[in-house]
């Protein structure tokens, strides 16, 4: 195929259509991904906590065994 000057390739309707159409597909991946891996985040950061928690209980009670005796 050969271009005039000042004329670009993939400006027929169809290419233009489809280009479009996979920039759309990228765009929801990518917003995807992004909203797995915050979801992913929050999750492990809700684990940690109560982790955290598990573990401030365990030495209160502890604690608490240690001073009736």
């Amino acid at each position: 195929m050969v271009f005039a000057p000042g004329e670009k390739p993939g400006n027929e309707p169809e290419e233009v259509m489809l280009q479009n159409a996979s920039k759309q597909i990228v765009q929801n991946a990518i917003l995807q991904a992004v909203q797995q891996v915050s979801q992913e985040s929050q999750h492990r950061e809700e684990r940690i906590s109560d982790n955290r928690d598990h573990i401030q209980l365990g030495v209160g009670e502890l604690t608490k065994k240690h001073e009736k005796k």
